[in-house]
């Protein structure tokens, strides 16, 4: 008989289903999450098409999802299994369209393999359950990019911005930037700036909240305080002063 009954108000474990076609890697996270008190796998899966099966059947608080399966891939699988439970994508692949396209179906985060520790990866599941995103190094890193390729698209390498300057003005008499300009006449932080410049690429809150590392509940702050700043009650209405076009 055990002399040290677990406490009555202990937490039961979190149901995980794991859904990778590496049969190394599933019963790498199987083994390490049910080893656990506070983890436990209820189901694998090879593809999406067994991944929504297994989430019907078994209803997990988190579902673990790679992105290159066959038959059905993570990401043709991601609309439908959010509507069973919340998603972690957990993969390879950390290519920017991948990245942008999971968080935009509705993944929870982002863990890229070999950028997180066992506590890191339990903590992020953790987080995803409570409705916070989550995403690692890389999977940020790429959505960044996406971010600097989309703004970059718009200039015209064969017709660049004629600086209209006098010979004698050095580089630091230059206008400064339409983001450096709008902060300043915003008096935004760099916070906000940030925040703000992510919001004028499309990005949702969860995606912000994702990519800066904090929670939708201060991204929704920023946006509160940015809102009236700007005197603008819509994000559309936001993006537009904040890009000049208004």
């Amino acid at each position: 008989m055990n002399p040290f009954p677990p406490r009555a108000d202990a937490a039961p474990p979190l149901r995980l289903l794991v859904a990778d076609d590496n049969p190394v890697v599933r019963a790498g996270l199987t083994a390490l999450l049910s080893g656990r008190a506070d983890t436990t796998v209820v189901a694998e899966a090879t593809d999406g098409r067994e991944a929504y099966e297994a989430a019907l059947r078994h209803r997990p608080d988190v579902i673990l999802l790679d992105v290159r399966m066959p038959e059905i891939d993570g990401i043709s699988a991601l609309p439908h299994l959010v509507r069973l439970a919340p998603v972690m994508m957990l993969t390879y692949s950390h290519e920017t369209e991948t990245v942008r396209e999971a968080l935009r179906l509705g993944a929870g985060g982002y863990l890229v393999h070999g950028e997180f520790t066992t506590e890191q990866l339990v903590r992020a599941v953790r987080d995803v359950r409570e409705g916070r995103p989550h995403v690692t190094p890389g999977a940020a890193k790429a959505l960044l990019e996406g971010i600097k390729s989309s703004a970059s698209a718009h200039v015209d390498p064969q017709h660049p911005p004629i600086l209209r300057e006098s010979p004698t003005k050095t580089l630091s008499h230059m206008q400064p930037s339409m983001g450096q300009s709008s902060r300043s006449r915003y008096r935004l932080s760099t916070r906000e700036a940030e925040i703000m410049d992510l919001i004028a690429s499309g990005m949702t809150n969860q995606q912000i909240a994702a990519t800066c590392f904090i929670s939708e509940k201060t991204v929704k702050n920023h946006i509160n305080r940015i809102f009236a700043k700007l005197q603008t009650t819509t994000r559309s209405q936001a993006a537009a002063k904040w890009l000049g076009v208004a």
